[in-house]
């Protein structure tokens, strides 16, 4: 049997908390994950908060573009009744909140992904909190944006770095990509595992750790083991623990 991957919890414990909210990611804590996954956006006066959607619609009361509101506005809406009445009265995190908690529960790290294209500038928004903290060793910073990446390692060339990938065109070519950014690890849709069955095995070649994102059934866990991945992300991580658990 190969290695127990790592147990990433997707946007916190998302199964049974609102995702994207500290609510979740105690519940990721609690459940035993070895890392948190969640996204961040920018707000209209430049503050940094937690939330996958570029607007608000999916998972809180409010509508509209989050990039157009201020965190005064964000820190309004309800992030939790959207999942269940139980967890009315959720906000949307801000990073100094996900800070807060990092330093609570030092057994834990945290898979952060930038969702779009930021700049250098926007970037250490992100950074300079996290190093003020003392928590690079504990963090990957990572996006599907190659230009945000390569930001990332500008901004704070010492914090780990990750590539996410949707599709790719040829595996030659993503691990020149991954060279050129000088990730640590590539991080693909599970779907990528089929379509390329070498890949994990190829990523290992280069010196790459690979998390796989998002599986939730126990087959896709199976083969995803097999294959040798470094870490699941999952929306399921009590299950994923259970599983990885049975004899």
């Amino acid at each position: 049997m190969s290695q127990t991957p790592t147990v990433i919890a997707h946007r916190g414990n998302s199964s049974v908390a609102p995702q994207n909210t500290l609510a979740a990611f105690e519940a990721a804590w609690r459940s035993g994950a070895g890392s948190i996954e969640l996204d961040v956006q920018l707000t209209a006066d430049g503050q940094v908060v937690i939330i996958h959607d570029d607007t608000a619609d999916a998972t809180t009361d409010g509508t509209g573009p989050i990039s157009a509101m201020d965190l005064a506005r964000v820190r309004q809406l309800d992030a939790g009744s959207w999942f269940s009445p139980a967890y009315a009265g959720q906000r949307v995190p801000t990073l100094a909140e996900v800070v807060d908690f990092l330093l609570r529960r030092p057994d834990i790290d945290l898979l952060l992904e930038i969702k779009g294209s930021w700049t250098v500038e926007q970037v250490r928004l992100v950074t300079d909190p996290l190093a003020d903290a003392g928590l690079f060793d504990r963090v990957i910073g990572q996006s599907f944006w190659p230009e945000t990446v390569a930001a990332l390692a500008e901004a704070a060339p010492s914090l780990r770095r990750g590539l996410l990938v949707f599709g790719v065109e040829s595996v030659d070519q993503l691990l020149d990509q991954c060279a050129a950014l000088g990730v640590v690890t590539c991080n693909p849709a599970g779907p990528l595992l089929v379509q390329y069955p070498d890949l994990v095995e190829r990523l290992h070649g280069a010196g790459l750790q690979t998390m796989v994102w998002t599986l939730d059934e126990p087959e896709h866990w199976a083969q995803a083991r097999t294959l040798g991945v470094d870490a699941i992300i999952t929306d399921r991580p009590d299950r994923l623990l259970g599983y990885l658990a049975a004899p």
